[in-house]
């Protein structure tokens, strides 16, 4: 596991440069993340974003919440909220951002990834 502030500018152990590989929650995401975290259980919870095969697109981002962390996992950190993801899958989100968004007709969290070449309607999946 790593643990990435987001303004970091390290390298991964593969050599990479952590901010080619990094992530980043904006500023209405963390916001909402730490709401959640705490109504799910306390400090220890961890917003975590996986990608997996599926959707409408080819592959579909996925969101839960964990308290815990695998030897494979990168935590991106910003206003106290945290954001796991792990390796396989920032492959596909590296430079992404997590927002907040609140419409009319609901709220949810978006990602922004610069990977994907095109999105479903509803954004929860994307083709590369």
């Amino acid at each position: 596991m790593s643990i990435t502030d987001i303004t970091a500018d390290t390298a991964s152990p593969a050599g990479t440069p952590a901010l080619a590989r990094a992530m980043s929650l904006s500023a209405s995401a963390a916001k909402r993340v730490r709401k959640l975290a705490e109504m799910e259980g306390g400090p220890d919870i961890m917003m975590r974003l996986s990608v997996s095969g599926g959707g409408c697109s080819g592959f579909q981002y996925g969101f839960s919440f964990d308290a815990t962390t695998n030897e494979d996992d990168h935590v991106f950190e910003r206003d106290g909220a945290r954001l796991v993801v792990d390796d396989t899958s920032l492959d596909l989100l590296a430079g992404a951002e997590v927002d907040f968004v609140e419409e009319l007709a609901g709220s949810y969290f978006k990602v922004n990834n610069p990977n994907a070449s095109s999105s479903c309607g509803c954004g929860q999946s994307f083709s590369l």
